[in-house]
């Protein structure tokens, strides 16, 4: 299976919260589940997003079992900032988080690739994280927000995704202003897409689906 790389329209959207549960829904499927955060920054000890997804992982793929948190990333910066911009010292290369992304896909069937932040998240000065989904070719699933102002996030990440012509789906992550969705956000996307999901209710359906695909 061609990897999946986990984005959101923006930081602090649920990209973990949404891996882990990528994680336990595909390997409930019997599919061999992988895990790589690239590139991690706020990182003062260790990689606590790592260590959340590796730790799932090994409930699941034995192949995981002797890694750590550090192995399962490329990159980790003390700054909670951008990448380009917790990277002081101009240390990223490309190249290298390839390496790692195709080094970690040899362990598993799928392997989850969770960005950090949102599309436009610059990692280098001239490359960004919608660049590395549209380098090697991954099928992105689009996390969004269903606090008021999400709609205008989604339409913009949409349409970078477009752009860049990367086959992508998108969920919605009830969390914030979830009271409130129903009537604020909600009538816009009944009325323009004949197919959208929130995250808790329509994982296993999203699943099945990429499996089938596959």
């Amino acid at each position: 299976m061609n990897p999946l790389f986990v984005t959101a329209t923006n930081t602090n959207v649920g990209k973990t919260y949404t891996t882990l549960k990528l994680i336990e829904s595909f390997s409930k499927e019997g599919i061999s589940v992988g895990v790589c955060k690239p590139i991690e920054t706020g990182v003062i000890t260790e990689p606590l997003d790592a260590k959340a997804l590796l730790d799932t992982v090994k409930q699941y793929n034995s192949a995981f079992q002797d890694l750590t948190p550090r192995d399962i990333t490329a990159y980790t910066f003390k700054l909670p900032a951008a990448p380009f911009c917790a990277d002081k010292t101009q240390i990223i290369r490309i190249e290298k988080i390839k390496t790692k992304i195709l080094e970690l896909q040899k362990l598993c069937d799928l392997l989850i690739i969770e960005g950090a932040g949102g599309l436009m998240v610059p990692i280098t000065k001239e490359y960004r994280m919608i660049d590395l989904a549209k380098d090697l070719n991954l099928k992105t699933l689009l996390v969004t927000p269903s606090k008021l102002g999400c709609i205008n996030d989604t339409l913009l990440s949409m349409e970078a995704l477009k752009k860049y012509d990367i086959p992508f789906d998108w969920c919605v992550n009830l969390f914030e202003d979830k009271h409130e969705f129903n009537e604020v956000t909600k009538p816009y996307y009944d009325a323009v897409f004949t197919h959208w999901w929130c995250l808790d209710k329509g994982i296993k359906s999203f699943t099945l689906k990429t499996i089938e695909e596959s």
